[in-house]
This record gives structure tokens, C-alpha cells and sequence, in this order.
């Protein structure tokens, strides 16, 4: 039986959390969803630094912060994690939650120094592992560092992506193919160049992602209830920071101004619009990549998607593009999720805004998913790709889109007649040209070279 300022209510003896968590549990029967992993850690942390720190200030006894930088620790480290219960749905700003790892650490704590779990006579919630804090500026403070460590496991993920694409565009360099713009024939590309393009892309996008750590890295944790340190040791906030950078090995630093930094998540704005960015970009390279596989019979057919597994339960034989397929539904949760943030991050009023858990949900959420998704598209998808040289190339000549290279020697009215009569006899470029003595034959050839309009420059004209 454990009591706070509600009331008494029972707790599982069983439990490490406390009688907050379970009036949250209660509460909050919403999605059967928890905190993700990257979360925890950040909040753990966060509690280690703060023991650490009011240690040092004489604000805490030393065997009571070594206690809670133990059990800190053993959180960080994965264990205890089914105790972190609480909805992801929950009360506003992440009271729960803040709550729930009070709870664990403060009982865990209690043990640590021999007595038992409810026991907070030893180690208490509030008096002790969250001295010198508050929600208000643990949430926020965690929500940066786990969306932190996530772009650290998302960039190698989509730098590895970026030289897939790369190493697909050498590969592909030599080969020549029929540009399409509104979906209708255009001048040629080399495959080579599409796929560059794709890695370029990717690469942008990245770089985008990792602007945010600026921002991300600016803390306004010594903020406490409203932004105004209240409750703290004048030197908490800067000492609180230095533990916290040597702990997480990220570049942390105190954010200018307190207040600005509780009232306003901008940064969590930030990094979920460059996600959704990337989203974006990923949707139409992998709807690229499904059209210039389709087929193999009736469609494009210039590139093979490697084959992961049968396409239908009726049609044998059949192979679909599900690596593409998959990811584009992972784009299109984190469109979706970036909404979410988007509305939450403007809902705030005055000194807090509330909406936080849903705010971190969706941004670690849409990471997680993405860094999961572009793995196995990268290695069982991009990796994997094969193209139809020849095909390429049958498509390439055959367009009338080759008639362009002719503008500077012919001029544009001629040789738009010369394109719509290939359209409507199914005669070639080069034939039509040297039927109508528009030029010679050695020169149409040397206009007509399919690589040469693949590189800047006027075909034909050294």
C-alpha cells in the first residue's frame, strides 16, 4: 500500500514502480504503447546526472546519489525496462512518465542500499532521484537527447544508402536510355545518371537531418516548474550539462534562455519536418524504381528488383516490388507522423506546452521505422539491382525524343516535322533526316550519338 497526495491505493508487491504509475495505468488504458527504448535511456540519464550533480553541490547524500546513479545505470544498460508502463498516451507533458522512472530508480535505489521496494523512508520519488527538476524540463531535455542518439543510428543507415546509390551509378554509367518527362519520351539519360541523382538526393537529405543536432543539443534542463531555475543550485544547470555530454558522448550545451527552451519545441518541429523531407524524396525514388521494373513483359523492364519473395497467392510466377512497396508505407507513417507533431508543437500555451508525449512518439517513432525500413531496402533491394543493357538502349533510340539534338543544325520547326512523322510512319530519326537530305549521314551520326547527349554541350559541335 503506498500513499501520495491523493490518497492511499495498492501497488503489485512485485512492481518496482510506484502508486503514480499505477493511477496512470488507470488512467490511461489507451494504446497498449510504451516509451521507446531511446526515451528510457535519455530519462535514465538524465536522473544520473542530476544524482551526480547535487552530490557534488552538497544538496544530496553521497550514499543516496551513488544508490540512484547505480540504479540509473542499470537502466541505461536495458535492465528493469518492462517497468517503464506507462502509456505513450498519457498525462500532459510526460507527468507519468517522469513519474514511472522516478519510481523504478527510487525503488531500485532503496534495494541498492538494503531496504525495499515502497520503502522511500531510504530513497524517495521526488525528494531524491528528481531533486532539483521537474517534468517540465526532464521531458524536454529527454525528448533531445533521444531524438540525438536516434539520428545517430539513422545516419549511418542513410549514408549507407547514399553509396548504394552511388555505387549503382557507376555501375550503370555506361548505359544509355530513354529519358521520360510527363511520362512521355524525352532525350536519353544513362541510367548511371538516375541513380547518381537518387544518392545525391539521399545525401541532401542527410545532410538536412543532421543540421538539427544544433538545435536538438541546446537544453533548458535547470529550468524546473516554469523556466526559472527555481529550486536549484545556481550552478546546477551548467553542471548538470558537462555530466550529461560526458555521459551520452554528445557535444550538449545550456540553451540561452530557459524559458524559450520549455516554452517553445521547435527542434522536435525541426528534425520531424527533415524527416518527413526525406519521407518525401524516398516516395518517389521507390516509385521510380517500381515503374522501371514493371513488367517484366508489358512494362518498362529496364531494371530487375531482386526477388525476396513469391507476388501473389493465385498467379505463379509472379514477383512484385515489395522492398519499394514496403518503404513507401513506411513513408507514408512518417508524413503522417510529422502531422501530428506539427499540430502539437503549436499547441502550447504560455510556460509549457503539454503535448510532448505525442510530439517524441511520433519523431522516435518515424525514426526508428526508417532506419529499419532503408536497412533491409538497401541491402535486399538497391544492392541487388540488375538492369537490361540492351533494353535500355532499344528504348533510347527508338524515342523521338533524339530529334532535340537536331534543334542546333536543323533548327526546332524542322525538326519537330521530322519527329512527328517517325510518330506517325514508325520510321527512325537518322532515316527520315537522310531521306529529306536534311543532313549528311557521317554528321548524323555524329549528332545522333546517344552518349554525347547525355553530357552538357551542342551534339555533333566538338
Amino acid at each position: 500500500m503506498e500513499k501520495d497526495s491523493l490518497g492511499e491505493k495498492q501497488v503489485p508487491a512485485t512492481a518496482y514502480y510506484g502508486v503514480q504509475t499505477a493511477r496512470a495505468l488507470e488512467n490511461f488504458p489507451i494504446s497498449g504503447l510504451r516509451a521507446h527504448p531511446a526515451l528510457i535511456t535519455a530519462h535514465a540519464t538524465i536522473k544520473k546526472a542530476a544524482a551526480l550533480t547535487n552530490q557534488e553541490l552538497g544538496n544530496l547524500d553521497a550514499r543516496i546519489a551513488q544508490a540512484i546513479v547505480q540504479a540509473s545505470q542499470e537502466v541505461i544498460e536495458g535492465k528493469l525496462r518492462d517497468q517503464f508502463v506507462v502509456d505513450v498516451f498519457q498525462a500532459g507533458a510526460g507527468v507519468s512518465f517522469n513519474m514511472n522512472c522516478n519510481e523504478v530508480i527510487a525503488n531500485r535505489a532503496a534495494e541498492i542500499l538494503g531496504g525495499n521496494r515502497g520503502d522511500y523512508k531510504l530513497v524517495h520519488p521526488n525528494d531524491h532521484v528528481n531533486m532539483a527538476q521537474s517534468t517540465n524540463d526532464t521531458f524536454p531535455t529527454s525528448m533531445r537527447l533521444s531524438a540525438l542518439m536516434m539520428v545517430g543510428e539513422l545516419d549511418p543507415v542513410l549514408e549507407r544508402l547514399e553509396h548504394a546509390f552511388a555505387s549503382k551509378g557507376r555501375e550503370f554509367d555506361a548505359i544509355i536510355k530513354s529519358g521520360r518527362t510527363h511520362l512521355q519520351d524525352a532525350v536519353p539519360v544513362r541510367l548511371g545518371q538516375e541513380f547518381a541523382a537518387y544518392a545525391a538526393t539521399v545525401g541532401r537529405c542527410r545532410a538536412r537531418i543532421l543540421l538539427c543536432r544544433g538545435s536538438l543539443s541546446e537544453l533548458g534542463i535547470g529550468g524546473t516548474a516554469a523556466g526559472t531555475g527555481i529550486n536549484t543550485h545556481p550552478e546546477y544547470r551548467s553542471r548538470i550539462v558537462a555530466h550529461l555530454s560526458r555521459l551520452t558522448g554528445l557535444s550538449l550545451q545550456n540553451s540561452p534562455d530557459m524559458r524559450e527552451a520549455m516554452q517553445s519545441q521547435l527542434p522536435l518541429s525541426e528534425i520531424s519536418s527533415a524527416l518527413k523531407l526525406l519521407a518525401l524524396e524516398l516516395v518517389r525514388i521507390a516509385n521510380d524504381l517500381r515503374l522501371l521494373s514493371s513488367g517484366p513483359r508489358t512494362g518498362f523492364a529496364e531494371i530487375q528488383l531482386p526477388a525476396v519473395q513469391p507476388g501473389s497467392s493465385i498467379m505463379p510466377g509472379k514477383v512484385n516490388p515489395v522492398m519499394p512497396e514496403v518503404l513507401n508505407m513506411v513513408a507514408f507513417q512518417v508524413v503522417g507522423n510529422d502531422l501530428t507533431v506539427a499540430l502539437a508543437v503549436q499547441a502550447g500555451q504560455l510556460e509549457l506546452n503539454v503535448m510532448m508525449p505525442a510530439m517524441i512518439y511520433n519523431v522516435l517513432q518515424s525514426m526508428e521505422i526508417l532506419k529499419n525500413t532503408l536497412e533491409v531496402f538497401r541491402s535486399r533491394c538497391v544492392e541487388g539491382i540488375t538492369a537490361d543493357a540492351a533494353h535500355c538502349e532499344h528504348y533510347a533510340l527508338e524515342s523521338v525524343g533524339i530529334a532535340t539534338a537536331l534543334n542546333r543544325h536543323i533548327g526546332y520547326a524542322a525538326a519537330a516535322e521530322v519527329a512527328k512523322e517517325s510518330m506517325r510512319t514508325g520510321k527512325s530519326i537518322y532515316q527520315i533526316v537522310v531521306e529529306r537530305k536534311l543532313l549528311d549521314s557521317e554528321q548524323l551520326r555524329s549528332i545522333l550519338d546517344p552518349r554525347a547527349m547525355t553530357e552538357p554541350g551542342i551534339p555533333g559541335k566538338r
